[in-house]
């Protein structure tokens, strides 16, 4: 009887994980098109400093309703400190390099490059750790670099449409700011991961809102602002609640983190839908290469590792 209990609850809690997962995957799979939007009223400078402040905001009030600000007082100085060099790294550089990027290229292109960070973090974590890349590593890195020289460099060749440099590059230096923010992150993973983001996004607004003094902006658009609050609450905030919550419900956290990828196949068709733009034949073939290389890295990886405690 209580075996049958448990099990009813961890399905029930498997559910939820789902359902929490579907919400993170959805948020995502819409913000292409929402940044394209976005940069049709408002200059990158303006769409990431209202995203920030807002995304901020919906931190603070989740830690609010958790009940989770004495957490605060239990910072160290270091922490903090680090806190306030995430900030710089994202929201601030991280995301005025990848609405940039946006802004020069296709969404159809920047969105896939940009998803190439994992494979950066793994090389990045190989220098760092100064452990060798094993060489079974090697065939998944392989993969994805090859959908990404597809996508920049095959469009290009076979779709015969000419792409940005800059903003090739641009999205290169995003995946790898983003994949940078994580090595940094993880100091701090000792620290509750909606605190730890509401500080980031914190020091981060704080930045930008000083950079107006410098910076010329102009806020005034409707619909500029209605697009960043947009991309606060569904890029920045909300599929990040949503997906630590599915990680905290799920018995099978392999899967949740396999159905993020899910997103940018679903992100090509709202492109399309949204934005109308052409999809390439080179940009399906490049994203089933980069994302499958991602998830080849990661089953050879943990069948290595079940290999060994055998």
């Amino acid at each position: 009887m209580r075996a049958g209990l448990f099990g009813l609850l961890r399905m029930k809690e498997n559910n939820k994980a789902l359902l929490f997962t579907v919400i993170a995957v959805a948020s995502w799979s819409t913000v292409a098109s929402a940044f394209k939007i976005g940069l049709r009223h408002y200059g990158y400078f303006e769409l990431i400093l209202v995203s920030a402040v807002t995304a901020m905001l919906i931190f603070a009030g989740v830690i609010t309703v958790q009940k989770k600000w004495p957490l605060l007082r239990r910072l160290t100085l270091k922490e903090t400190g680090s806190y306030a060099f995430t900030g710089l790294l994202n929201p601030a550089i991280y995301y005025l390099i990848l609405f940039k990027s946006y802004d020069l290229l296709p969404a159809q292109i920047a969105q896939p490059i940009n998803y190439f960070w994992p494979i950066l973090l793994a090389l990045l974590l190989a220098v760092i750790e100064k452990k060798p890349i094993p060489l079974f590593k090697f065939i998944g890195m392989t993969i994805s670099f090859g959908g990404v020289v597809l996508i920049s460099v095959g469009t290009e060749g076979i779709a015969g449409v000419e792409l940005s440099k800059p903003g090739i590059l641009l999205a290169f230096f995003s995946a790898f700011l983003w994949a940078s923010f994580w090595i940094v992150n993880r100091r701090n993973k000792n620290v509750d991961s909606i605190l730890g983001l509401f500080l980031s996004f914190m020091f981060g607004s704080v930045y930008l809102s000083l950079a107006t003094l410098v910076v010329p902006v102009s806020m005034g658009s409707l619909q500029g602002v209605l697009s960043a609050i947009y991309v606060g609450l569904f890029e920045m905030a909300v599929p990040f609640i949503f997906f630590a919550l599915a990680l905290q419900k799920t018995t099978n956290p392999a899967l949740t983190n396999q159905l993020c990828y899910l997103s940018p196949f679903i992100s090509l068709f709202l492109i399309h839908a949204v934005l109308g733009e052409t999809i390439y034949f080179t940009t399906y073939v490049g994203l089933l290469l980069i994302v499958s290389g991602i998830l080849l890295n990661e089953y050879l990886s943990k069948r290595r590792l079940v290999f060994k405690k055998k």
